[in-house]
């Protein structure tokens, strides 16, 4: 472990501003506008934030934010979680979608507490190599310096730990991390540190991300995941990738509108929602994805963007019967000054995954789909053709979020805030009613004011 902890390297001094151990100059903050933030746990958003003050870009400061939530937030979004990202920039037409879903290893009948393969760093690296400015190495650091310095449990992680609170105390590894050390889970404000994890952060930031899938790292991980319980094979980590794909689209009032595709499902029920939606939060999203899940179920479960691309076309959704309880999830949305963002949804199968660490990795495992069923992310972005920017949305809350998501996403498209005051979900999304760039004094983050999260920008916080 010892060994993992080096001082930083060339690459990680770089733009983002590098260890705070080094002697290297420190990157001067940019004025004026620099973008907007929208995350469900505060200290993740305003990383991201610190990115964009430095210079990086949308897709750089949200793989920061998605790293930084592994430390902050891993009841949701653990190193060992899955999710999709979608990114659009001016001159996209329709942007792309990266999908890192939580995968099943290949021994789960055999496991105890079966885990998902770690699909969070792999999903983020894709991403922001396609759309970032700067090395990944970079984007790790403060990740790192978060799980070796500690963090304050924010009220959603604070709300997790209490809803799960028995079995995570009944585990030796888990009890480490996550107990105050009088017989109780940690509290709002409560200090987190992660040694263990942070030393994983740091192979990953000198090694990189290929190290948790086909390396010592990846061997260490599935040691720790086979320890707990949990299967996982180094096949599994091998052959586990992330996919990029092609978005649903939809033009509508004037803009475009891009949706994550299935087999992140949720962006088709937002779309469907979204089509069908009178601003206040329905069903119609859930029954889609319902009707599309049991249709997808009778081809042996392969996907077909294309078939969710007619449906959307068409205006004919499949419907079905309420899903069945679906795991938590978290969300966030990153634009810059430029107009490139990025929305998310990340989910660990189940609040905490198994419950259980990856051994001296320090990573709390994400739970197989194998014996449950796949979250429900979803996100949009809506742009002026190719030139501009307008607004983006996505959302958590298990079975709703794609209801949410569409409502937050009408109000983002008309400069407004939604209508939301009851239900589990929780939306983020951010609204350049004027464009962007060009309108960047009307635009606007906003976060579900019944959640915990942060909305912020430039111009200061909402």
């Amino acid at each position: 472990m010892a060994a993992l902890m080096m001082t930083c390297s060339l690459s990680a001094c770089g733009l983002l501003g590098g260890d705070d151990k080094a002697k290297a100059p420190r990157t001067p903050y940019l004025t004026g506008f620099v973008g907007e933030v929208v995350a469900d746990e505060p200290q993740a958003a305003l990383v991201a934030r610190d990115v964009l003050a430095k210079g990086g870009n949308a897709a750089d400061a949200a793989a920061a934010l998605g790293m930084a939530l592994s430390v902050t937030l891993p009841s949701r979004a653990s190193l060992g979680a899955g999710g999709a990202c979608l990114a659009w920039k001016p001159g996209d037409a329709q942007g792309q979608a990266f999908v890192f879903l939580p995968k099943a290893g290949e021994a789960d009948a055999q496991s105890d507490r079966p885990a998902s393969v770690p699909m969070l760093a792999r999903g983020l690296y894709m991403m922001q190599l396609r759309y970032g400015s700067v090395d990944f190495a970079d984007i790790v650091v403060t990740a790192r310096n978060l799980a070796t310095d500690g963090v304050p449990v924010s009220g959603l992680l604070a709300s997790d730990l209490a809803a799960v609170q028995s079995p995570l105390l009944a585990d030796e590894k888990t009890r480490t991390i996550f107990s105050n050390g009088n017989g109780s889970v940690l509290k709002v404000s409560d200090l987190m540190v992660q040694p263990r994890l942070a030393g994983a952060l740091e192979r990953i930031r000198i090694a990189g991300v290929g190290d948790l899938y086909n390396g010592s790292l990846a061997q260490a991980f599935v040691q720790g995941a086979q320890a707990a319980g949990g299967g996982l094979s180094t096949a599994d980590l091998r052959n586990s990738l992330a996919t990029v794909e092609t978005p649903l689209t939809l033009r509508s009032g004037g803009v475009d509108i891009s949706f994550l595709p299935p087999p992140a499902d949720g962006g088709l029920g937002t779309a469907a929602a979204f089509i069908g939606s009178d601003g206040h939060a329905t069903v119609r999203g859930e029954a889609v994805v319902s009707g599309w899940r049991s249709r997808q179920s009778g081809k042996g479960g392969s996907v077909n963007v294309a078939d969710a691309q007619a449906l959307l076309n068409t205006g004919s959704f499949p419907s079905g019967s309420a899903l069945p309880a679906l795991p938590a999830s978290t969300s966030f949305v990153v634009t810059d000054r430029q107009g490139e963002t990025v929305s998310c949804a990340v989910s660990m199968n189940n609040l905490f995954g198994t419950g259980r660490i990856a051994g001296s990795t320090g990573v709390v495992l994400g739970a197989s789909p194998a014996r449950r069923p796949l979250p429900l992310l979803t996100a949009a972005i809506a742009h002026q053709g190719t030139a501009q920017f307008r607004a983006a949305a996505t959302a958590s809350g298990q079975n709703v979020a794609a209801d949410t998501a569409a409502v937050a996403l009408q109000a983002a498209i008309a400069g407004g805030r939604p209508d939301v005051t009851s239900g589990p979900g929780r939306a983020n999304f951010v609204s350049c009613p004027a464009g962007l760039p060009g309108g960047a004094g009307k635009c606007f983050g906003w976060t579900d004011p019944r959640g915990s999260g942060l909305a912020i920008s430039s111009g200061g916080t909402k």
